[in-house]
């Protein structure tokens, strides 16, 4: 692949602020700038939240990628030494989707390729490979989230396959292997990939680990799994809508209803003879901290819930002036999308617009992977718009954990509205910048922050 334009750092200008991307995707991951950017031209600048050796790109959407990429080496989900050095083929190739992507791409294959027998002829261990594989994982999901962007767009799919046979390889190989299954759910299945220690067998408490809108299985990983087999728990992680098998392969975008997703899950776990059905926590992530809860609203067979961090509405993610286009009136507001909005778009806010809106709606997914964008606005924001929880948070009854962080890019303010409107046990935490676990999901402390979710389950799943 060749080289796109080097990405240049955003500015606010009308068209951005049109189109949203002076906010922040609530998103694992984004390629835009962060909400304070829109702050007025005479106001005081906020302190750096990515200081010195924080700061891997110009950029803060791919330097907020990066950074993921980089904290996650602390549960063996990548490595040091190789982020960094994509980092910087990157910046001296020049930033941009393209390189991006073509560097963690290649990356991933590299570690996905059996390495060279060894001299005693006996081939790879097990668990060469199985680390191996699970840091091509991460640079596989590295590289698929900017692949909208680059000069070959239908390649998501690949790429997506390429990550989740990593990620099956590396599961494969756990001791003991992870259990795979599909649960029905509508006209399709839930993969789903439950873990358990190595230890005799008993019922265990267990996690079910939601993901966002643009995370990936590995990030299951780094954020939950590693942490509930370290405490003697089973762990669960599957793909719904909008996410993994279902969105990149099967084309099924966001549902609102997501207790509809985590009840037939409940009933899998509950038929099994490791599981304390009494025991039973989910955890959200990014805007999983908004699906969570809208599960353990409604469904209650859970025995705890984590919001990490809490979202009541992923679309005040979205810039005001991109939410102002949209009106009840679908025609009007896709004629003002389509005629003052699209053709202004450069090619960097077209792959933002694209990669935040194809998980929303099938025809957006369909028209980015042939490199336009989408054209009806108004579908895939109504199903944003009815993700609004604000209404049915109080009907939660299990025991709740909100997370915040110091400079939350994308949804300031929504986690300690979400606490205030619980009316069960709740608890409210602030990770902080004093030690290094500032911004969205603190990318460059998941180990902190799984010291605080699993502490805090302990504590609630106590017999």
């Amino acid at each position: 692949m060749t080289a796109s334009t080097p990405h240049q750092p955003a500015s606010l200008t009308r068209r951005t602020a049109l189109t949203g991307l002076a906010a922040g995707a609530g998103t694992l991951a984004v390629g835009s700038t962060a909400r304070t950017a829109a702050a007025a031209p005479n106001a005081p600048s906020a302190p750096d939240p990515t200081p010195g050796a924080m700061r891997l790109f110009a950029d803060p959407g791919f330097n907020f990628a990066g950074l993921l990429a980089l904290g996650a080496a602390g549960m063996r989900a990548s490595e040091v030494g190789e982020v960094l050095t994509a980092v910087n083929a990157i910046n001296a190739a020049g930033l941009s989707e393209q390189t991006y992507t073509d560097t963690f791409r290649s990356w991933g294959d590299q570690l996905s390729a059996p390495p060279a027998e060894g001299r005693d002829g006996r081939g790879t261990p097990s668990q060469t490979r199985r680390f191996r594989s699970l840091r091509a994982a991460q640079y596989y999901a590295q590289a698929l989230f900017y692949v909208l962007g680059t000069d070959q767009p239908g390649e998501e799919e690949a790429v997506y396959e390429a990550g989740r046979r990593a990620w099956d390889t590396f599961t494969r190989l756990c001791t003991p292997a992870a259990v795979t299954a599909r649960v029905p759910w509508g006209r399709t299945r839930l993969p789903l990939w439950f873990f358990r220690p190595d230890g005799p067998a008993e019922r265990r408490p267990t996690v079910i680990l939601t993901n966002g809108s643009d995370g990936q299985n590995v990030d299951m990983w780094t954020y939950g799994v590693s942490a509930a087999l370290d405490r003697g728990w089973n762990a669960l992680v599957y793909d719904g809508p909008g996410q993994g098998q279902l969105l990149f392969v099967e084309e099924i975008p966001f549902t609102t209803r997501w207790e509809t997703v985590v009840a037939p899950i409940v009933d899998w776990l509950l038929r099994r003879e490791d599981v304390d059905g009494r025991r039973i926590a989910l955890t959200g992530l990014s805007m999983g901290g908004n699906l969570a809860p809208r599960a353990a609203a409604f469904e209650h067979r859970l025995a705890a819930c984590v919001a990490m961090p809490g979202c009541l509405s992923p679309w005040l993610g979205f810039d005001e002036a991109l939410r102002d286009i949209v009106t009840p009136d679908k025609e009007e507001t896709n004629r003002v999308w389509n005629e003052d909005v699209v053709p202004e778009l450069t090619p960097q806010e077209a792959f933002t617009v694209n990669k935040r809106f194809e998980v929303f709606s099938r025809q957006a997914l369909r028209q980015a992977r042939r490199g336009q964008v989408l054209t009806d606005l108004w579908t895939p924001a109504q199903v944003v718009m009815g993700l609004d929880i604000t209404g049915v948070v109080g009907r939660i009854k299990a025991p709740t954990l909100v997370l915040d962080y110091d400079f939350e890019q994308f949804y300031p303010g929504q986690p300690r509205e979400m606490y205030e409107l619980l009316r069960t046990r709740r608890d409210y935490v602030k990770l902080t910048k004093a030690t290094g676990a500032q911004l969205h999901c603190s990318p460059m402390a998941p180990q902190q922050h799984c010291d605080v979710v699993f502490d805090w389950l302990a504590d609630v799943l106590r017999r």
